[in-house]
C-alpha cells in the first residue's frame, strides 16, 4: 500500500507540472496568436492540472489505515475522485462548446491566427503523448483506475491537439478564420464524450462491481479442483481500489467434523488465491451437502449463471 501511494503521488506531481507548463504555453500563445482552438486546447490542459491536484489529494486519502468508521479503508476515495474528475472535464468541455459556438455565429470579423500557434500545438502533441504514456504505465503497474482514466484522458488530448493542428493548417490554406472556431467546437464535443465515458466506468468500484467478469469463472474453476468442496453459490466479488474482496458459500459432507470442513475451506481459499491476482480477502461459508436449494439468490451468483 505504501508503494502504491508513492507511485500515485509521484505520478500526480509529474502530471501537475507537465500539464501546467503545457497549459500556460497554449493559453498564452492562443491569446497572442488569436487562435480560439489553441486557447481551447490550453484550457483543456488547465483542467488536467486540476485533475492532477485532485489526484495528489486522493493519494493522501487512500493511504489512511482502516478505522472504526471505514473498516475497509479509504481505497474507494479513488473512485469518488474519478467521478469528480469526469464532472470537471465535462464542465470544461461545455464551456469550450459555448465559446466556440458563439465565435462561429458572431458578426465580428476574425483574423487568421499567427503561425506560432502551429509550433505550440506541435509542442503540445509531444508533451501530452509523453505524459499519457507515463501515466498509463504507472496506472497499470499499481492497478489504479484514477491513473488509467487520466492516461486515457491525456491520449484524448493528443488527438485534440492533432485536431487543432489540422484546423490551423486548413485555416491558413483556405484563409477562413471560422475554421478555427469550428475546430474548437469539435474539440469540446470530444472532451464531453470522454468525460461521460470516464463517469460511467467509475461506477464499477462505487457499485461494488468487478472490472473483469472472468474472475467468476476462475473462482468456480478453483473451487471445483478442491476435493470435498461442492456446489459453490452466492459467490460475490467486489473491487476495493486495486484489490478484490471475495465471498462464497460451499457445501461439504454434513457428517464430517468442523476441523475437516475448515481444512476444505482453507484449501478453497488457497486455490482461489493461486489463480487470481490481487485478492485481499476471501470468506468461505460452509453448509451441509444438500442444504442449498435452487431458489434465486438475493446477492451473488451460481455457476449456472456464468
Amino acid at each position: 500500500m505504501e508503494q502504491r501511494e508513492k507511485v500515485l503521488t509521484s505520478t500526480s506531481w509529474v502530471s501537475t507540472i507537465g500539464n501546467a507548463v503545457l497549459s500556460l504555453a497554449k493559453v498564452s500563445i492562443g491569446l497572442l496568436s488569436g487562435s480560439l482552438a489553441v486557447l481551447s486546447d490550453g484550457i483543456d490542459s488547465a483542467t488536467d492540472v486540476v485533475i492532477s491536484v485532485v489526484m495528489l489529494i486522493t493519494a493522501r486519502i487512500v493511504s489512511r489505515p482502516p478505522d472504526r468508521k471505514y473498516v475497509y479503508g479509504y481505497e474507494k476515495a479513488e473512485g469518488i475522485a474519478t467521478k469528480v474528475l469526469s464532472l470537471v472535464i465535462f464542465y470544461a468541455g461545455m464551456q469550450l462548446l459555448i465559446s466556440s459556438a458563439g465565435a462561429i455565429f458572431s458578426s465580428e470579423p476574425r483574423e487568421i491566427p499567427s503561425v506560432i500557434a502551429i509550433w505550440v500545438t506541435l509542442f503540445s502533441i509531444a508533451g501530452k503523448w509523453g505524459l499519457a504514456f507515463y501515466q498509463g504505465r504507472q496506472g497499470k503497474k499499481i492497478q489504479s483506475s484514477l491513473l488509467i482514466a487520466n492516461a486515457r484522458n491525456m491520449r484524448n488530448d493528443v488527438l485534440i491537439s492533432v485536431g487543432v493542428l489540422l484546423g490551423l493548417f486548413f485555416t491558413f490554406i483556405l484563409r477562413l478564420p471560422v475554421l478555427d472556431a469550428v475546430t474548437g467546437c469539435f474539440i469540446s464535443l470530444f472532451i464531453m464524450k470522454s468525460a461521460i465515458s470516464i463517469f460511467m466506468e467509475s461506477n464499477v468500484d462505487l457499485m461494488d462491481g468487478v472490472r473483469d467478469e472472468a474472475v467468476y469463472t476462475k473462482i468456480f474453476d478453483a473451487v471445483s479442483q478442491v476435493p470435498g468442496a461442492f456446489r459453490p453459490h452466492r459467490v460475490r466479488s467486489r473491487q476495493v481500489g486495486n484489490l478484490l474482496m471475495i465471498s462464497m458459500d460451499i457445501e461439504v459432507d454434513g457428517q464430517m467434523t468442523v476441523l475437516e470442513a475448515h481444512h476444505i475451506a482453507s484449501a478453497v481459499e488457497t486455490n482461489v488465491r493461486s489463480q487470481i491476482r490481487d485478492v485481499y480477502d476471501i470468506v468461505v461459508h460452509i453448509e451441509p451437502l444438500g442444504q442449498h436449494h435452487s431458489d434465486p439468490e438475493g446477492f451473488g451468483i451460481t455457476e449456472e449463471m456464468i
